[in-house]
């Protein structure tokens, strides 16, 4: 990151610096309890996408959605399900890294990436064959973080607790 002494070029929410993060990272889910989620950082799409097992949708009494998801994150122990309640906001169709459009439920959750926290949007779809669980797309990492590409990990030091 190019930077000079007198200003700054990057300057992020509340006139904080942009934080430095490489092409993967680990997040934390705060409002589900789950840490050290390994994501990929793909500046090539504009939603976040997890994945699920498999994922219920059940209407409540106002009419709005709420999703079950059930999420493998341990490939040690693929049968182990964490199993998590949220409401949906919506449907939305994406294009898949296939160039597929599907429909998906879009969630929204807070999120601890290093020393950044936010409420970012998901797309919920079942993953199973790519090598990351969950992509982090441009819409979330805005005004908060600049991408090394060439390094990994930068963040590895960063306590989640």
């Amino acid at each position: 990151m190019l930077e000079s002494s007198a200003h700054p070029p990057f300057a992020a929410a509340a006139n904080r610096p942009l934080v430095l993060i490489g092409w993967k990272e680990h997040l934390q889910f705060t409002e589900w309890n789950l840490r050290r989620i390994r994501v990929k950082i793909d500046t090539g799409a504009r939603t976040s996408a997890l994945d699920v097992v498999r994922y219920e949708l059940t209407e409540t009494a106002d009419g709005g959605l709420m999703a079950t998801l059930y999420l493998a994150l341990d490939r040690r122990h693929p049968g182990h399900f964490t199993r998590i309640h949220t409401p949906v906001l919506r449907t939305v169709l994406v294009r898949n890294s296939g160039g597929v459009r599907e429909e998906r439920p879009l969630v929204e959750t807070a999120v601890r990436i290093g020393p950044i926290h936010k409420r970012i949007r998901i797309t919920i779809t079942n993953r199973s064959r790519m090598r990351y669980r969950m992509i982090l797309g441009r819409e979330a990492l805005a005004n908060d973080f600049i991408v090394d590409v060439s390094r990994k990990y930068l963040l590895k030091n960063w306590t989640t607790e």
